[in-house]
Protein backbone atom coordinates (compact mmCIF):
# COMPACT_ATOMS: atom_id res chain seq x y z
CA UNK A 1 0.00 0.00 0.00
CA UNK A 2 2.96 2.30 0.58
CA UNK A 3 3.51 2.67 -3.16
CA UNK A 4 0.09 4.19 -3.86
CA UNK A 5 0.81 7.76 -2.74
CA UNK A 6 4.04 7.89 -4.75
CA UNK A 7 2.22 6.49 -7.80
CA UNK A 8 -0.41 9.17 -7.38
CA UNK A 9 2.26 11.83 -6.97
CA UNK A 10 4.01 10.57 -10.09
CA UNK A 11 0.86 10.66 -12.17
CA UNK A 12 0.07 14.17 -10.92
CA UNK A 13 3.59 15.32 -11.70
CA UNK A 14 3.37 13.73 -15.16
CA UNK A 15 0.06 15.43 -15.79
CA UNK A 16 1.42 18.84 -14.80
CA UNK A 17 4.50 18.27 -16.95
CA UNK A 18 2.24 17.40 -19.90
CA UNK A 19 0.14 20.51 -19.36
CA UNK A 20 3.26 22.63 -19.21
CA UNK A 21 4.73 21.17 -22.40
CA UNK A 22 1.55 21.18 -24.50
CA UNK A 23 -0.08 24.30 -23.09
CA UNK A 24 -3.41 22.43 -23.06
CA UNK A 25 -5.22 21.81 -19.77
CA UNK A 26 -8.32 19.65 -20.27
CA UNK A 27 -10.33 18.63 -17.20
CA UNK A 28 -13.79 17.93 -18.56
CA UNK A 29 -16.34 16.13 -16.39
CA UNK A 30 -13.96 16.10 -13.42
CA UNK A 31 -16.56 17.11 -10.78
CA UNK A 32 -14.46 20.19 -9.96
CA UNK A 33 -16.01 22.77 -7.63
CA UNK A 34 -13.03 25.13 -7.69
CA UNK A 35 -10.18 25.89 -10.07
CA UNK A 36 -7.24 23.59 -9.26
CA UNK A 37 -4.29 25.51 -7.80
CA UNK A 38 -1.87 23.47 -9.89
CA UNK A 39 -3.53 24.86 -13.03
CA UNK A 40 -3.33 28.47 -11.84
CA UNK A 41 0.32 27.89 -10.88
CA UNK A 42 1.16 27.06 -14.50
CA UNK A 43 1.08 30.80 -15.18
CA UNK A 44 2.34 31.61 -18.68
CA UNK A 45 2.37 27.98 -19.88
CA UNK A 46 -1.39 27.66 -20.42
CA UNK A 47 -2.69 28.27 -23.96
CA UNK A 48 -6.01 26.38 -23.70
CA UNK A 49 -8.04 25.75 -20.55
CA UNK A 50 -11.05 23.43 -20.93
CA UNK A 51 -13.10 22.81 -17.79
CA UNK A 52 -16.34 21.84 -19.52
CA UNK A 53 -19.13 20.27 -17.45
CA UNK A 54 -17.92 20.67 -13.91
CA UNK A 55 -19.47 22.33 -10.85
CA UNK A 56 -17.51 25.57 -10.84
CA UNK A 57 -19.36 28.47 -9.22
CA UNK A 58 -16.79 31.19 -9.83
CA UNK A 59 -13.68 32.06 -11.78
CA UNK A 60 -10.96 33.11 -9.33
CA UNK A 61 -9.14 36.43 -9.63
CA UNK A 62 -5.91 34.43 -9.91
CA UNK A 63 -6.90 33.45 -13.45
CA UNK A 64 -5.25 36.72 -14.48
CA UNK A 65 -1.91 34.91 -14.07
CA UNK A 66 -2.65 32.89 -17.23
CA UNK A 67 -1.54 35.77 -19.43
CA UNK A 68 -0.80 33.66 -22.53
CA UNK A 69 -4.12 31.80 -22.52
CA UNK A 70 -5.86 31.97 -25.91
CA UNK A 71 -8.86 29.68 -25.31
CA UNK A 72 -11.01 29.64 -22.17
CA UNK A 73 -13.67 26.94 -22.40
CA UNK A 74 -16.05 26.74 -19.42
CA UNK A 75 -19.52 25.65 -20.63
CA UNK A 76 -21.97 23.76 -18.43
CA UNK A 77 -20.84 24.89 -15.02
CA UNK A 78 -22.55 26.97 -12.32
CA UNK A 79 -20.63 30.21 -12.84
CA UNK A 80 -22.56 33.32 -11.81
CA UNK A 81 -20.13 36.13 -12.63
CA UNK A 82 -16.81 36.88 -14.29
CA UNK A 83 -13.90 38.43 -12.39
CA UNK A 84 -13.32 42.15 -12.94
CA UNK A 85 -9.65 41.54 -13.76
CA UNK A 86 -10.68 39.41 -16.75
CA UNK A 87 -9.30 42.14 -19.00
CA UNK A 88 -5.75 41.13 -18.08
CA UNK A 89 -6.10 38.03 -20.27
CA UNK A 90 -4.84 40.00 -23.24
CA UNK A 91 -4.03 36.92 -25.37
CA UNK A 92 -7.56 35.51 -25.21
CA UNK A 93 -9.11 34.75 -28.61
CA UNK A 94 -11.92 32.32 -27.72
CA UNK A 95 -14.17 32.35 -24.66
CA UNK A 96 -16.98 29.79 -24.32
CA UNK A 97 -19.31 30.19 -21.33
CA UNK A 98 -22.53 28.54 -22.53
CA UNK A 99 -24.86 26.96 -20.01
CA UNK A 100 -23.86 28.78 -16.84
CA UNK A 101 -25.79 31.18 -14.57
CA UNK A 102 -24.14 34.46 -15.50
CA UNK A 103 -26.40 37.49 -14.98
CA UNK A 104 -24.09 40.26 -16.19
CA UNK A 105 -20.74 40.84 -17.89
CA UNK A 106 -18.15 43.26 -16.47
CA UNK A 107 -17.18 46.37 -18.41
CA UNK A 108 -13.65 44.96 -18.43
CA UNK A 109 -14.82 42.52 -21.12
CA UNK A 110 -14.02 45.30 -23.58
CA UNK A 111 -10.32 45.01 -22.72
CA UNK A 112 -10.12 41.59 -24.42
CA UNK A 113 -9.21 43.23 -27.70
CA UNK A 114 -7.90 40.04 -29.36
CA UNK A 115 -11.15 38.14 -28.73
CA UNK A 116 -12.50 36.53 -31.93
CA UNK A 117 -15.22 34.24 -30.60
CA UNK A 118 -17.49 34.86 -27.61
CA UNK A 119 -20.24 32.37 -26.84
CA UNK A 120 -22.32 32.93 -23.72
CA UNK A 121 -25.60 31.26 -24.70
CA UNK A 122 -27.89 29.74 -22.10
CA UNK A 123 -27.20 32.14 -19.25
CA UNK A 124 -29.30 34.82 -17.53
CA UNK A 125 -27.99 38.02 -19.11
CA UNK A 126 -30.40 40.94 -19.21
CA UNK A 127 -27.97 43.27 -21.01
CA UNK A 128 -24.53 43.44 -22.59
CA UNK A 129 -21.96 46.07 -21.59
CA UNK A 130 -21.44 49.03 -23.93
CA UNK A 131 -17.73 48.19 -23.84
CA UNK A 132 -18.41 45.19 -26.08
CA UNK A 133 -17.93 47.64 -28.94
CA UNK A 134 -14.18 47.62 -28.21
CA UNK A 135 -13.96 44.01 -29.44
CA UNK A 136 -12.86 44.96 -32.96
CA UNK A 137 -11.59 41.44 -33.79
CA UNK A 138 -14.76 39.63 -32.72
CA UNK A 139 -16.11 37.54 -35.62
CA UNK A 140 -18.69 35.43 -33.75
CA UNK A 141 -20.99 36.48 -30.92
CA UNK A 142 -23.52 34.01 -29.53
CA UNK A 143 -25.84 35.37 -26.83
CA UNK A 144 -28.80 33.08 -27.55
CA UNK A 145 -31.13 31.84 -24.80
CA UNK A 146 -30.65 34.69 -22.35
CA UNK A 147 -33.03 37.44 -21.16
CA UNK A 148 -31.75 40.28 -23.33
CA UNK A 149 -34.26 43.00 -24.17
CA UNK A 150 -31.91 44.90 -26.46
CA UNK A 151 -28.43 44.90 -27.95
CA UNK A 152 -26.20 47.89 -27.16
CA UNK A 153 -25.65 50.60 -29.76
CA UNK A 154 -21.91 49.94 -29.47
CA UNK A 155 -22.37 46.53 -31.14
CA UNK A 156 -22.00 48.42 -34.41
CA UNK A 157 -18.34 48.99 -33.56
CA UNK A 158 -17.56 45.24 -33.65
CA UNK A 159 -16.41 45.76 -37.22
CA UNK A 160 -15.13 42.19 -37.79
CA UNK A 161 -18.41 40.54 -36.75
CA UNK A 162 -19.54 37.88 -39.24
CA UNK A 163 -22.06 35.92 -37.21
CA UNK A 164 -24.47 37.23 -34.58
CA UNK A 165 -26.69 34.70 -32.81
CA UNK A 166 -29.27 36.09 -30.40
CA UNK A 167 -32.10 33.55 -30.60
CA UNK A 168 -34.49 33.00 -27.68
CA UNK A 169 -34.30 36.37 -25.97
CA UNK A 170 -36.74 39.26 -25.43
CA UNK A 171 -35.27 41.63 -28.03
CA UNK A 172 -37.76 44.09 -29.51
CA UNK A 173 -35.56 45.96 -31.96
CA UNK A 174 -32.01 46.20 -33.21
CA UNK A 175 -29.86 49.30 -32.84
CA UNK A 176 -29.35 51.24 -36.08
CA UNK A 177 -25.61 50.74 -35.63
CA UNK A 178 -25.84 47.12 -36.85
CA UNK A 179 -25.84 48.65 -40.32
CA UNK A 180 -22.12 49.35 -39.74
CA UNK A 181 -21.36 45.61 -39.65
CA UNK A 182 -20.18 45.34 -43.24
CA UNK A 183 -18.73 41.84 -42.75
CA UNK A 184 -21.88 40.39 -41.14
CA UNK A 185 -22.95 37.22 -42.98
CA UNK A 186 -25.49 35.67 -40.61
CA UNK A 187 -27.99 37.26 -38.22
CA UNK A 188 -30.15 34.91 -36.13
CA UNK A 189 -32.93 36.35 -33.97
CA UNK A 190 -35.45 33.53 -33.76
CA UNK A 191 -38.02 33.64 -30.94
CA UNK A 192 -37.71 37.25 -29.87
CA UNK A 193 -40.12 40.21 -29.98
CA UNK A 194 -38.68 41.94 -33.03
CA UNK A 195 -41.31 43.95 -34.89
CA UNK A 196 -38.91 45.84 -37.14
CA UNK A 197 -35.25 45.90 -38.10
CA UNK A 198 -33.15 48.90 -39.19
CA UNK A 199 -34.46 49.96 -42.63
CA UNK A 200 -31.00 50.10 -44.21
CA UNK A 201 -29.64 46.80 -42.91
CA UNK A 202 -30.00 44.92 -46.23
CA UNK A 203 -28.53 47.80 -48.19
CA UNK A 204 -25.61 48.55 -45.86
CA UNK A 205 -24.65 45.03 -44.70
CA UNK A 206 -23.46 43.94 -48.10
CA UNK A 207 -22.05 40.59 -46.89
CA UNK A 208 -25.33 39.49 -45.29
CA UNK A 209 -26.51 36.11 -46.64
CA UNK A 210 -28.76 34.81 -43.90
CA UNK A 211 -31.36 36.39 -41.64
CA UNK A 212 -33.38 34.15 -39.35
CA UNK A 213 -36.43 35.74 -37.68
CA UNK A 214 -38.78 32.87 -36.87
CA UNK A 215 -41.34 33.56 -34.13
CA UNK A 216 -41.16 37.35 -34.18
CA UNK A 217 -43.90 39.91 -34.91
CA UNK A 218 -42.12 41.16 -38.06
CA UNK A 219 -43.82 40.12 -41.32
CA UNK A 220 -42.40 38.84 -44.59
CA UNK A 221 -44.08 41.73 -46.41
CA UNK A 222 -42.21 44.27 -44.29
CA UNK A 223 -38.98 42.48 -45.02
CA UNK A 224 -39.50 42.26 -48.78
CA UNK A 225 -40.23 45.97 -49.01
CA UNK A 226 -36.92 46.99 -47.47
CA UNK A 227 -34.23 48.75 -49.48
CA UNK A 228 -31.64 46.28 -50.69
CA UNK A 229 -33.93 43.24 -50.56
CA UNK A 230 -33.24 42.24 -54.19
CA UNK A 231 -29.48 42.40 -53.66
CA UNK A 232 -29.85 40.38 -50.45
CA UNK A 233 -31.89 37.79 -52.34
CA UNK A 234 -29.16 37.53 -54.97
CA UNK A 235 -26.51 36.91 -52.28
CA UNK A 236 -28.72 34.40 -50.52
CA UNK A 237 -29.40 32.53 -53.76
CA UNK A 238 -25.73 32.53 -54.67
CA UNK A 239 -24.87 30.98 -51.31
CA UNK A 240 -27.69 28.46 -51.69
CA UNK A 241 -26.56 27.49 -55.20
CA UNK A 242 -22.98 27.14 -54.03
CA UNK A 243 -24.13 24.71 -51.31
CA UNK A 244 -25.97 22.65 -53.91
CA UNK A 245 -23.04 22.74 -56.37
CA UNK A 246 -20.68 21.57 -53.65
CA UNK A 247 -23.05 18.72 -52.87
CA UNK A 248 -22.89 19.72 -49.22
CA UNK A 249 -24.73 17.48 -46.81
CA UNK A 250 -27.20 19.79 -45.12
CA UNK A 251 -29.60 19.03 -42.29
CA UNK A 252 -33.32 19.55 -42.63
CA UNK A 253 -33.04 23.14 -41.40
CA UNK A 254 -29.96 23.77 -43.48
CA UNK A 255 -31.62 24.34 -46.83
CA UNK A 256 -32.62 27.53 -45.24
CA UNK A 257 -33.54 30.09 -47.79
CA UNK A 258 -31.56 32.64 -45.86
CA UNK A 259 -34.61 34.55 -44.78
CA UNK A 260 -36.64 32.85 -42.08
CA UNK A 261 -39.65 34.74 -40.80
Amino acid sequence: MGCCPSKSADSKANRIARWRSTGIVALRDAKLKTFPDEVLDLDKSVRTLDLTHNKLVEIPMEISKLVNMQRLILPTNLIERLPINLGKLQSLKVMILDGNQITSLPDELGQLVRLEKLSIAGNMLTSLPETIGSLRNLSLLNVSNNKLKYLPESIGSCFSLEELQANDNLIEELPASVCNLVHLKSLCLNNNKVSQIPPNILKDCKALQNISLHDNPISMDQFQQMDGFQEFEARRKKKFDKQIDSNVMIGSKGLDEGVDL
